[in-house]
């Protein structure tokens, strides 16, 4: 019997359930499979593509290059691919997000019509969004208490790696190969980390020997490299989170607390998306409910390009379009400058991170911008309005940050990089001036949200 494994955030062979079970379940071949969605495959920006190729590149090869990549619509490839390989039983890692569950039920529809079993095991998560309930048997709604009950909960220990596998290639949909040569081929491309999960371990073993003991601080500095930065590989299911607990397990201090609990904020807006659906695209809490939004063209697409005259601002938008990636500090400041500096909604901004994040996870990236914009659980007070030049002189105390990416900034030594209006030569590169007044848009949020909250 032939077993087929449909890999998805699963790109991966070490502490791997669903393959295991694909392994035990084949009395003969294995075939495993990726399937590049159009539907999400084109929604998604060049970076996130190129990454997604890279390490689906270096997947085959943790596969003996055994791979086989399709394109096209799941809930039809799918089907059609066990068919052809005779399979009896298709095995996945059990999926959580919205759109994910519901592809998923029209697949296993499919395959039950013609006879093929469908096999849930494992999940992107260390425990199953869903499984952690409080006394009364629903789920939590703050992270702290939800912290506490998904430690007690505990994961299992990472699942062995496989030796020898009877991998079968089924050969590869060419419209699937030639989107993988392009993403990588594609120009303007960022500087990606090291695909796959070699180069995901080798970042995890640097930061735990190098980082792990000052993250609690320095997690906070985007001008160090003081974050693990594995979110990409997390993103993808390179790595799995129960691997990175297992290796925290044994280790003592603040550092490896604070990571292990950054680990569940991960979980907790995983559980608060598979319980709230709907909070993917729209207001968590009808909290800021008839809040008046705008829609600034000219000043989103300053946002976007890094040319809003705030450097901590402009610096970490620049991040995200060289790089693909941001600083997590910097997301917050970003976010908070778009929701209550420029008034857009929440959902704008989310959308525009996520066509760029190789990272970009929908329950982290949309709940985190909830967070920040005063709609979600754990929400900051929407009166809690960051001053992007407080943020940029207290985070990046040495401007360093600031003039890695804003080069128009770099004449400016120390934290005079946060305020060049204060400084005569301050504009003299052609650095951009201010698109807003941030007291000014503090004030007119907050006389939102009082029209909103009747206070």
């Amino acid at each position: 019997m032939t077993s087929l494994l449909w890999l998805r955030r699963d790109l991966r062979r070490s502490d791997h359930p669903a393959l295991l079970a694909a392994r035990d379940a084949a009395d003969g071949d294995l075939v495993v499979a990726y399937v590049i969605d159009p539907a999400l495959w084109t929604n998604a920006g060049p970076a996130r593509r190129a990454w997604l190729a890279a390490t689906l590149e270096a997947t085959r090869a943790e596969f003996d290059d055994a791979l086989t990549l399709l394109w096209g619509d799941p809930a039809r490839v799918v089907p059609e691919l066990a068919d052809r390989v005779g399979a009896t039983s298709v095995h996945v890692t059990r999926e959580t997000t919205p759109f994910g569950r519901r592809r998923d039920a029209a697949v296993a529809e499919s395959l039950a019509a013609g006879g093929v079993e469908w096999v849930e095991t494992g999940t992107p998560y260390a425990v199953g969004p869903g499984l952690v309930l409080n006394g009364s048997g629903t789920a939590y709604k703050v992270f702290t208490p939800f912290a506490k009950a998904w430690r007690a909960h505990g994961w299992p220990e990472p699942a062995p790696r496989p030796g020898e596998l009877p991998l079968r290639h089924a050969g590869d949909d060419d419209r699937a190969t030639r989107a993988v040569r392009d993403a990588l081929d594609a120009p303007d491309l960022p500087d990606l980390p090291p695909a796959g999960e070699k180069g995901a371990h080798a970042r995890w073993r640097e930061f735990l020997e190098n980082a792990l003991t000052a993250y609690a601080t320095d997690r906070n500095v985007p001008g160090t490299d003081g974050t693990s930065r594995l979110s990409p590989y997390l993103k993808l299911g390179v790595l799995h989170p129960r691997t990175l607990l297992a290796d925290l397990a044994g280790r003592r201090g603040e550092g490896a607390q604070t990571y292990a609990t950054e680990i569940g904020w991960r979980e907790f807006y995983a559980d608060v998306l598979w319980h709230n659906p709907s909070s993917a695209w729209h207001d968590l809490r009808d909290a800021l409910k008839g809040m008046a939004y705008d829609e600034p063209t000219d000043a989103i697409e300053a946002w976007r390009t890094g040319t809003t005259g705030y450097p901590i601002v402009d610096a970490g938008m620049r991040q995200l379009l060289a790089e693909g990636w941001m600083h997590n500090r910097v997301r917050m400041i970003t976010a908070s400058f778009f929701t209550k500096d420029l008034h857009v909604w929440w959902p704008i901004g989310a959308r525009h991170f996520l066509d760029h994040l190789i990272d970009g996870d929908i329950a982290s990236n949309n709940h985190g911008w909830q967070w920040v914009a005063g709609t979600g659980t754990d929400a900051s007070p929407y009166f809690r309005v960051f001053n992007p030049v407080t943020q940029g002189e207290k985070f990046d105390p040495d401007g360093a940050y600031v003039r890695r990416w804003v080069p128009e900034l770099a004449h400016l030594s120390g934290k005079a990089a946060h305020q060049p209006w204060e400084h005569e030569d301050g504009y003299a590169q052609g650095y951009p001036q201010r698109i807003v007044d941030h007291a000014e848009e503090r004030r007119e949020a907050l006389r939102r949200l009082a029209e909103v909250s009747g206070s």
